[in-house]
């Protein structure tokens, strides 16, 4: 080693850009941007930006992320539409924000932003609606099959009792 080495290794540590401390939990803090609250005050479902992601979190528990808020404003719009006709009193706040990128994506489509937010929350009742129509036909296609069930084992059994001698 030369007796220069210690010295070039200094001047270069001195050149280089200072680094920012690391810090252990490095993750950047979610900012609340929706809410829905219960008429308790307790948060049921929010939104949040971290970073540059949009994160849905319902119950405390993240449940999705995505680069556009606009689709989860519209399900949380929904979950406050549905926990109303439940009979329960939900509250759902936004920031201007959000209230300025629906605005844009309103604008987009021709629309008020009252009007495509109702399109994007009619979206998710169509699903719903479709997804009772599909349960109640499960239903009713399971209770089809236990009577036909019950109906084939029927003669089964009294075929059995007349295959039986009799004494």
């Amino acid at each position: 080693m030369s007796k220069s080495s210690k010295a070039k290794r200094d001047q270069r540590k001195k050149q280089q850009a200072k680094r920012p401390f690391l810090r252990l939990n490095g993750q950047q803090q979610v900012q609340n941007h929706a809410v829905l609250t219960n008429e308790e005050g307790h948060v049921v479902a929010a939104i949040g930006l971290q970073g540059r992601q949009w994160l849905l979190a319902i119950g405390g528990q993240t449940m999705g992320n995505a680069e556009n808020p606009v689709p989860m404003l519209a399900m949380l719009q929904h979950l406050a539409n549905v926990q109303e006709k439940e009979g329960r009193k939900v509250t759902l706040e936004y920031s201007d924000l959000i209230k300025q990128l629906l605005a844009a994506l309103a604008a987009d489509a021709g629309q008020t932003p009252e009007e495509y937010l109702a399109a994007q929350v009619a979206e998710f009742e169509k699903v719903q609606a479709e997804d009772e129509v599909d349960a109640a036909v499960e239903g009713e296609s399971a209770q089809d099959e236990a009577v036909a069930e019950t109906t084939d084992a029927a003669p089964a059994a009294e075929g059995d009792d007349a295959a039986k001698p009799q004494a």
